[in-house]
């Protein structure tokens, strides 16, 4: 059964990175497979906490979905983004620099697939209005993006599953991340005009045309934005109390997909409209199959090979863990990634003397994955999404062109990270 589990986890890794087959597709092919043989049984995918779907993801991302698609109607983000615009006085390097960060805060609190699918289609037609490649500035969202998404449990995928196996809660990765982030995301602002030379070349009567929008126009139903942000707001709160709550983040999610749903009085069509059915489906399979490796052993053998190496020693297995994880998340997508990881740094932090230190694996894990997200196209899937609405858009961007971009960023960010990590909790305690 060993043999089963590495064997089809591996064909469908190895698919999954080549993207050439649909990603869902494999991932449910494969459980089927594990599930068939059989490998694991249905109380081990649907009751076991250890082995089988972990619910809290999937219901924490499906009710982030549904509140996604009713805010999505009132057109904020379209505001936001023409605002930040007209605040830049239309110079393109202002302009960049203000959606980096609009598009970074979103990040922290919304899915950052779903702030880029937001944020790109102004970002164009600001780019438009200027005449300007729009390429440059929606790499630099997404770069952005991935950096943000990284400050809290439900910015970015993989800290959902970190934060599920883990126990940490949305106060934890507040604390704990955000800081770093702030940080990354200030030196990557300095860089900008470093990674983008020649692009903020523009021409005066263009800079005219991009002050001449109104951003008011953009909101298309105020009393649904006044609604959504109400419920928004308890929706966080409740995420930053569901500790004393004795709430999971995934039922204050789905309660308030729920209370938006009855309160816009919107079609199904409209507050499903950015529900990705197909990445709830490839979370579920992808859970299955690495469920079947937690049950034959592999995942302990793995975590006792790698305590074996690390020789106990705290930091070195929590650098160790940062610096394999950024570019194995940027050559394969994160969120497979870290749902195979989870339970290897959960067994490698049970070996290890001190909380702080236990805890230190966990950042470790989410920063690699998420910044390592950004050194190639199809590192995170934020840059799969962004890549292909910029080919519809005819700003076309290349793997190396990117790559070339997000390793530099990549590099930088880990670094920092690296040094945040130690000196947090190795030096400072």
């Amino acid at each position: 059964m060993t043999v089963i589990a590495i064997t089809v986890f591996a064909v469908a890794y190895a698919l999954i990175a080549s993207d050439r087959i649909n990603k869902t597709l494999v991932a449910l092919a494969g459980a089927a497979v594990i599930v068939c043989l059989p490998v694991i049984g249905a109380d081990d995918i649907f009751y076991s906490r250890d082995t089988g779907i972990d619910w809290d993801v999937i219901f924490l991302l499906l009710g982030m979905m549904v509140i996604v698609s009713v805010l999505r109607q009132t057109g904020v983000f379209e505001y936001i983004a023409i605002w930040a615009a007209k605040r830049a006085g239309g110079s393109p390097l202002r302009v960049m620099i203000l959606l980096v960060l609009v598009t970074a805060f979103a990040s922290a609190l919304l899915d950052n697939v779903t702030t880029v699918l937001l944020i790109a289609p102004v970002t164009l037609l600001v780019c438009d209005r200027l005449a300007i490649n729009a390429a440059p500035f929606l790499m630099a969202e997404v770069f952005a993006s991935n950096i943000g998404g990284a400050a809290t449990l439900v910015g970015d995928p993989p800290n959902i599953i970190i934060a599920s196996r883990a126990g940490l809660t949305f106060n934890a990765f507040l604390l704990h991340l955000a800081p770093i982030v702030v940080i990354v995301i200030a030196v990557f602002v300095a860089l900008l005009p470093r990674l983008f030379p020649g692009s903020f070349t523009v021409d005066a009567a263009r800079v005219a045309d991009v002050m001449a929008l109104h951003e008011g126009e953009a909101i298309r139903d105020r009393r649904l934005l006044i609604k959504c942000g109400v419920v928004l707001a308890l929706v966080f709160a409740a995420f930053i109390a569901h500790a004393p709550l004795h709430t999971e983040p995934s039922v204050v999610a789905l309660l308030g997909a729920g209370v938006l749903v009855v309160i816009s009085g919107l079609e199904r069509s409209d507050y499903l409209a950015s529900v990705e059915w197909e990445t709830l489906l490839f979370f579920a399979g992808l859970f299955i199959m690495v469920g079947a490796l937690v049950k034959t052993g592999v995942v302990s053998d793995l975590a006792h090979a790698a305590t074996q190496v690390t020789g106990g020693n705290a930091l070195l297995a929590t650098l160790g863990i940062l610096g394999v994880s950024a570019p194995v998340s940027g050559v394969i997508d994160n969120i497979p990634y870290v749902a195979t990881m989870t339970p290897i740094v959960a067994e490698l932090s049970a070996a290890l003397p001190g909380h702080v230190h236990q805890d230190a694996l966990w950042w470790a894990l989410a920063l690699g994955a998420d910044f390592g997200g950004n050194l190639t196209a199809v590192g995170a899937s934020a840059n799969v999404v962004m890549l292909g609405i910029a080919r519809r858009a005819d700003n076309p961007i290349s793997f190396w062109e990117f790559t070339r971009k997000g390793a530099v960023v990549t590099v930088v960010s880990v670094a920092l990270a690296g040094l945040y990590l130690w000196l947090r909790y190795f030096v400072l305690g």
